[in-house]
């Protein structure tokens, strides 16, 4: 079933909140029940629905294997939208908040050696990351940077791998040294690099990494990458397999927006092609992927797309809803 119309979905209690840096807390959320909660494999990440339309995503950084907890930490954005001060202010121990998900668009591949780099928050989705790589025995270091020190979550989870881990913060060390550490590699077929964390860091590693061989570099972004100022908008019709219509997508109205207007309620959630929420499988017709979640072979292959600013190379699209 596509994600686009169904997904997991319950008020979890925030059964513990701890400070873990500075101006960063983590929760761990559990059922009132005490039931299981879904699976998920290092790399997923839940939706927060915290007031009205206030939705905001974060990554799940404790272990998958307890099927009672989870657990997200969470950054006081002083310059954001409001999200992370909800958090911050509202959600204390006891409190519920109803959450959905996971999803995954960001998985561990098998590898003989991997090379971790996270910036600041970003380190959240590597964490299970780098535990399941060392169970799997495999060689991994990883490169973690932040402003200060102090503001570098989890170093404590970090320091039964001091031998493999560097922490460099920017105020001691300087910016991570990623031309040492992504010199191409000899074998760079065995290697694969796994990068999260503030947007210049992102495109540092991607520039980097363009000699390597194809499908070495995995990313995560919180923001959107830059909109093509080249990129041009048109009208097209969207048929919808399941519900038998056909909708009108006018230039600067997205698939999403024109999808519910007609009345079909379908899941979404960031509105800016970086969640994956809305990703949606196409049975006809070639999209014009304007997304940061989808990797460059998953978008050329064409078999889904984020319907909430993605649009179509052409005059129809046929979508699975």
């Amino acid at each position: 079933m596509s994600t686009s119309t169904a997904e997991y979905e319950d008020e979890l209690v925030v059964g513990r909140r701890n400070d873990v840096a500075d101006g960063v807390i983590t929760l761990t959320l559990r059922h009132p029940d005490g039931r299981e909660l879904p699976s998920w494999q290092p790399g997923a990440h839940i939706d927060l629905l915290l007031d009205g339309d206030l939705v905001r995503q974060y990554s799940l950084c404790g272990n998958p294997a307890d099927r009672r907890t989870w657990q997200v930490a969470v950054l006081r954005e002083a310059a954001g939208r409001g999200g992370s001060a909800f958090v911050h202010d509202k959600l204390t121990e006891g409190t519920t908040v109803r959450v959905r998900g996971p999803r995954n668009h960001f998985p561990l591949r098998p590898a003989r050696r991997y090379l971790f780099i996270a910036g600041g928050i970003g380190i959240t989705p590597i964490l299970p990351m780098v535990a399941e790589a060392d169970s799997a025995g495999a060689q991994w270091t990883l490169l973690y940077g932040g402003r200060t020190r102090a503001s570098m979550a989890f170093r404590e989870r970090l320091a039964e791998h001091a031998d493999k881990v560097l922490i460099q913060p920017q105020d001691e060390c300087g910016l991570l040294d990623l031309a040492t550490y992504l010199a191409e590699p000899a074998e760079a077929e065995d290697v694969h690099v796994y990068c999260c964390g503030p947007e210049p860091l992102l495109a540092a590693v991607e520039e980097r990494c363009r000699a390597w061989p194809a499908g070495s570099l995995h990313v995560e972004r919180f923001q959107p990458r830059a909109a093509d100022p080249d990129a041009v908008s048109t009208d097209f019709e969207v048929t919808l397999a399941r519900s038998g219509r056909t909708v009108a997508v006018p230039a600067g109205v997205s698939i999403l927006e024109a999808v519910r207007a007609s009345g079909l309620q379908v899941l979404y959630s960031c509105t800016e092609g970086t969640c994956g929420t809305c990703e949606t499988d196409v049975l006809e017709g070639t999209p014009d992927h304007r997304d940061s979640v989808l990797t460059e072979a998953e978008q050329a292959a064409g078999d889904t797309m984020m319907i909430c600013v993605s649009r179509c190379k052409g005059s129809r699209l046929v979508l699975d809803l």
